[in-house]
């Protein structure tokens, strides 16, 4: 009995000690970012990756470009659309998180009673061919600039307790150990604005045909939409809907304030 219960101490010890050194590797290289601009994100290589098993090739475009070198519209447009508290909080937004965890229990809800309606509708007595199929939950995001930036940096994209929690530690330290504009700057160097399109410097020659540096408010606007769904937006970026989105975010603009 006591060397059972020795050997779990043991690794219980273990276990602590193994995550407080995985802390530690995370807040130097956050520590890094304060001069070196980070060369790619675990996202980023998580793409290329699939991208070569998938295609069998790899189209990649991203520049990174200083902080200075990006139009205060982009700045202000992604704030506006993203995270309007960003200069403000402290890196969550728990008033945010309470109301997309609600959001996402009732659409978990109603996807339950969708499928089971179609469950049964299967198992009837001759029933024909379902053609449709299983529904999936939409889920939404209650997320802040800088728990996007974690989450892109370091973490895979899996949905877990533990991954959460990790996500909530980096989050806390790039607040603490950078300070907002450089939190922006190297959120908008890395975010994902297509399919291996990276990067303020690269969507803006990509959709508009101009630097970061000169994107025009309205154009702004359009890029910042996109970024809840980028490869789904890419092939319209031009659609009714992101040009009444971001006729939305333009007007809201104005009230920003840049950190």
């Amino acid at each position: 009995m006591k060397r059972g219960t020795s050997s779990l101490l043991r690794f219980v010890a273990l276990l602590a000690i193994c995550t407080l050194a995985l802390q530690l590797v995370f807040a130097a290289r956050i520590a890094l970012m304060r001069v070196v601009d980070p060369q790619s994100t675990s996202f980023q290589r998580s793409e290329i990756w699939r991208l070569l098993v998938e295609k069998h090739s790899i189209e990649w475009s991203q520049q990174w470009v200083a902080g200075t070198q990006i139009s205060p519209n982009l700045k202000r447009a992604v704030i506006a659309s993203e995270d309007a508290g960003f200069v403000e909080h402290s890196g969550v937004e728990w008033d945010a998180l309470e109301k997309a965890w609600e959001r996402n229990q009732k659409a978990e809800a109603r996807v339950a009673r969708i499928n089971e309606r179609i469950e049964r509708q299967a198992t009837r007595p001759n029933a024909a061919p379902q053609a449709r199929a299983a529904v999936e939950p939409k889920v939404v995001g209650g997320s802040t600039i800088t728990q996007q930036l974690a989450k892109n940096l370091f973490l895979a994209g899996e949905r877990s307790l533990p991954r959460k929690a990790q996500e909530f530690i980096i989050t806390f330290m790039l607040e603490a150990i950078l300070n907002k504009g450089r939190i922006l700057e190297i959120y908008l160097n890395n975010v994902e604005w297509g399919e291996g399109l990276f990067g303020a410097e690269a969507a803006a020659h990509h959709y508009f045909h101009v630097p970061a540096s000169q994107l025009s408010p309205m154009a702004a606007a359009r890029l910042a939409v996109m970024l809840p769904a980028p490869k789904r937006f890419e092939k319209r970026p031009d659609s009714a809907y992101v040009i009444s989105r971001a006729s939305t975010v333009t007007a809201r603009m104005g009230a920003v304030e840049l950190p």
